[in-house]
Order: structure tokens, then sequence, then C-alpha cells
């Protein structure tokens, strides 16, 4: 099948074998290495074949099954009216009561000082709910808004699973592996990691494109029990045989909706395939879409599920969003003008959204020239400046960070209060995703939005969201999304007229995990939607 699957490019297809170590110190193959699986190149294309795990003698897995405190136990009719309150609905059999206080989840004492260090005084809804999902050893499904807590949802769990397990050995992979859509994300999970893990004295290393390989590649020979890592930098690791999944037994998928809108569903499904059969896996998501759900019955078994809230991804309501309908040429004026309020607040941090690099270049020039500390990140900045602006921004020497889409999401700042959309996005997920940088952790928090007549096409899916979180509208973006409709109409006024137009749209999607290294080329992780029009004669006359 693999070889059909490959076409005319059957014959160029290179093939590299990949083995499994004796019981010895010998770094090549040679005398008792045994061949478990194969590495393909086809062109650009990396893939892996799956293990054959039959012929591995894999260590066991240690479950011990997750109890809650008889203490602690509640009834039905007081579970359901919490998770009623909370917005809570779960899904599959034997789903485990929540927990109300750290003291209930059994946790080691290490863990839940940390807990109490960081600030944390009770769960959050998903983790109170999650944790004792997580901890029974089962499959599951967690959908959740961002700022939810999700993160410590699946991190503790880990840690928890990671002290059951033998001990790791020279040549072993990671226990825990977590795949993130972002290089962001992968080191907002790892500082959280850092944190949990060093008071069960477990260490993490996170693999990202535009990170030190060598120190991502000294980290996994010395050995770490987690690997947080976005899915193409993983798999260069595996293919070129500097880690395995052989150990790996919990595996987490976060922001799973988002790695697969960013094309990522190969990587994955080949990542998967590498890890034993026999693994817990859980896969967060904020929406529900199907591709998400096909990723879950492929790999998924007899799993629980929870949603917090609704499916639809649907705007934080802590949140003020406050919609500017104006011209194009108005928006610099207008933002100088919104800094300056802005900034007389005692907790100023903001979040200003650009479209392309190079306006975020100019707005954050004229912004410093304004007298307002600002720095920025783009696809373009190097991984040391993203670190040391993200660093700045987060500390608050610096209370003004202006971003493409890059930051939109993944971006755990907990502080943020205020996000400005200077460019509208692409689509209306993009904008809750933007929005929901503020407003965290059951904080308030205000979102400005400038919105101009060339946006008039999203008018009307705004409104939406708008209504949705019980917001104020603006009775121009009403006039903006009326006139769509009218144009609308227009148009199929034309076709009695003889003609007939089709609408297309393509979608074009970079691998974000791969670096460009062509000044020409698109900044990785961009999506562009073209939008065209055809006119055809019905009556086959020419005009």
């Amino acid at each position: 099948m693999f070889r059909a699957a490959l076409g005319s490019n059957v014959n160029s297809q290179r093939e590299w074998n990949y083995w499994k170590a004796p019981q010895s110190k010998s770094k090549s193959p040679g005398k008792g290495w045994e061949v478990v699986g194969s590495r393909y190149e086809i062109g650009k294309l990396q893939t892996l074949r799956p293990v054959q795990w039959s012929q591995l003698k894999l260590e066991s897995i240690v479950r011990e099954p997750y109890r809650s405190k008889a203490s602690y136990r509640r009834s039905e009719r007081e579970i359901s009216e919490w998770r009623r309150s909370k917005e809570i609905t779960t899904k599959g059999h034997d789903i485990p009561d929540p927990i109300f206080s750290f003291e209930e989840s059994g946790f080691p004492a290490e863990i839940i000082d940390e807990l109490r260090y960081a600030g944390f005084t009770t769960p959050t809804p998903i983790q109170a709910q999650g944790w004792p999902i997580a901890l029974s050893g089962r499959d599951m499904v967690g959908i959740a808004k961002t700022g939810s807590g999700k993160t410590l949802s699946y991190l503790i769990p880990a840690l928890i699973h990671i002290d059951q397990q033998p001990r790791l050995r020279r040549g072993d992979g990671p226990i825990a592996l977590i795949l993130a859509p972002t290089r962001e994300l992968a080191q907002q999970i790892k500082q959280v990691a850092d944190d949990f893990g060093r008071a069960l004295k477990y260490k993490n290393t996170c693999l990202f494109g535009g990170g030190k390989k060598r120190k991502q590649q000294d980290d996994l020979e010395y050995g770490v029990e987690i690997v947080i890592a976005t899915p193409g930098r993983l798999i260069d690791f595996l293919s070129s045989n500097q880690t395995n999944l052989r150990r790996c037994s919990y595996l987490v998928l976060d922001e799973a909706d988002r790695m697969l809108d960013m094309g990522f569903e190969p990587q994955i499904r080949t990542i998967i395939e590498q890890i034993r059969p026999d693994r817990q896996t859980l896969m967060w998501s904020a929406t529900w879409p199907d591709i998400v759900a096909r990723l879950v019955k492929d790999y998924l078994k007899d799993y629980a599920q929870i949603n917090v809230g609704s499916l639809k991804l649907a705007a934080n309501h802590n949140i003020l969003q406050i919609i500017d309908v104006c011209q194009e040429y108005e928006k610099e004026s207008k933002l100088s003008i919104l800094l300056r309020e802005i900034m007389a607040e005692k907790e100023c941090k903001t979040i200003i959204f650009i479209e392309t690099k190079k306006r975020v270049d100019d707005i954050t020039r004229k912004v410093k020239r304004d007298g307002w500390p600002a720095r920025c990140i783009h696809g373009d900045k190097s991984q040391n400046e993203r670190d040391s602006t993200l660093n700045s921004f987060r500390s608050g020497r610096t209370p003004i960070l202006i971003a493409t889409d890059v930051a939109a999401r993944g971006l755990d700042v907990d502080d943020v209060k205020f996000v400005i959309n200077f460019d509208f996005p692409t689509t209306s997920e993009d904008y809750i995703h933007r929005i929901g940088r503020t407003g965290r952790c059951n904080n308030t928090g205000t979102a400005y939005t400038f919105f101009t007549p060339n946006n008039a096409s999203k008018a009307r899916d705004l409104i939406d969201v708008l209504k949705e979180a019980k917001q104020v509208i603006n009775p121009k973006l009403v006039e903006l999304a009326n006139m769509k409709i009218k144009a609308r109409g227009n148009c199929r006024a034309k076709d009695k007229m003889g003609f007939h137009p089709s609408e297309y749209e393509l979608s074009l999607v970079i691998d974000r995990s791969r670096q460009s290294t062509h000044d020409f080329a698109l900044s990785t992780g961009t999506t562009i939607a073209l939008t065209f029009q055809i006119k055809i004669p019905l009556t086959g006359t020419q005009s």
C-alpha cells in the first residue's frame, strides 16, 4: 500500500533503517542491533514507518486507579447542580466526580505547595473535572476556551503518571509527550512544566524550530521525562534517531484544532504511530470541528469528554468589546488617542494586533516616537528577540506588545488588560482568539477593534459574536452589514441579465515549524484566503 501511494516517485524513494539497541553502550548499529522501523524521504517529505510493536519488549505501564477521598464524596444532585452552574457537560460512562479543592485531589504535598505558591486557591472548573478523569488513566477530550487553566489540567496528571513509572534508563525517550501548534505555546507550557516538575524533580525539554537545536539534542541525550514539541521539529529528531517514543505512555495534543487548521494532521498521525498503542491520550481543543472529531475517533479509546461552555467557539463574556467603525486612514491617529487613555490607567498591559510584518515595524516605531514603551514580535524576529520581547512584556517593563497573529494563540500572560485589533483579522474565529489574550482566569479585559468598510464582508459574523457575548453593537457596524447584504442582492439581480457570478476561495497554509530561507517567501504559519469572481455569460454570446 505504501509503494502504491508513492506513485511515480517510488523509484526515487530512499530508506534509512532505525534500530533497537542491544543491552550495551554501543552507539552505532552493529552486532545485537535489530531493525524495528525505517525512515523514508521523498523529495522534501519525510515520513516514519510505524513501529512493529509486537517485536519490541516494552516497559510495563503502571496505572494506579484514581480514587476520590471518601470524606469528600457528594450526592449526584449536588454534582449535577455544580456542573450546571459551571457550564460543564460530560460525555462517556463512569465519569469521576469533580473535586472542589486541591486537598481533594490526592496530589503530593509538593504539588499542592507549588499551586499555593503560584497564587492558586481553588481549581478552575476545567481542572476540577479534568483532573479526576486524567488521573483515572482514561483517554479524554477537553473542550475549553483559552485562559481556562487547561495546561495544569493535563500537566499535573502527567507528573503523577511519570511518578508511577519505572525510572528512565540511558537511551530512553520521554514518558510524557505534549504537542503544541506554535513555539510560543510550547515555550509557555515548558515554563509551567519547569515550575511544577521541579517539585517532583522531573526534567523536560522543548523542541521547536528556531531554537538551539544542539541544546535540545543534549537534553534528549541526557534524558528527560517530558518533551514539549511542535510537530515538525519532533519529526526532525525522530527521523535522525536522536530520540524515540518507545517509553512514551502519556500523550497530550494541546490546541488540537489549531494544529489541524495549520495543516499538521499528517505530522500528528505520523507521530502517534510512533507511540505505543496502550498509551493514555489527552486531546485539548477550543472547538469541536469535524477534523478534530475524526482524529479522536481514530486514536482515542473509551474516552471521556468534558466541555466547558458551548462547543461553538465564543468570545469570553468577561471581555468588553468596543468596535470603532472608521476609515483606513484614521486608524493611526485613533490609536494614538487610545494609547494616551490606556497608558493613564494603573493596569495598562496591552497587545496590538496588526496584519503584516512591515506595518508592525512601522507602528512600533510610531508608538515609540509618541513616547510609549513598546516592542514587537513577528515571523522575521529571531528566537532570542522573541524571548527577550515576551519576557519584557510579561514582567511589565514593556507594557505594549505589537504583534502579528504569531502571538494570537497560546500567548499565556494573565494580566493583559487591553487588546487592540488595529487590523481586523481574516475570520471571526481569529478575532475571538485575539481578544482572548485578555480576560483570562476570570479577570476582566477590554478589546478595541478598528473596523473599516474594507472589512464589511465580516460585519455579519462579528455582529453574531457580539450578540452571543451580550455586547453593545455599534449602529455603524449594522449599516455595513446591511450594505453587504444589499450588494449581494444587486449581484443576484445581475444573474437575471445573463451573468452568473461564481465565487471561489483558495487557502494556503505554510508549515509553521519550517523556517523560511527566502526573502520573498511568505512568513511561516501564514494562511492566505484569496477570493475572486468570474462572470460567465449564460446566453453563450460575446459582449
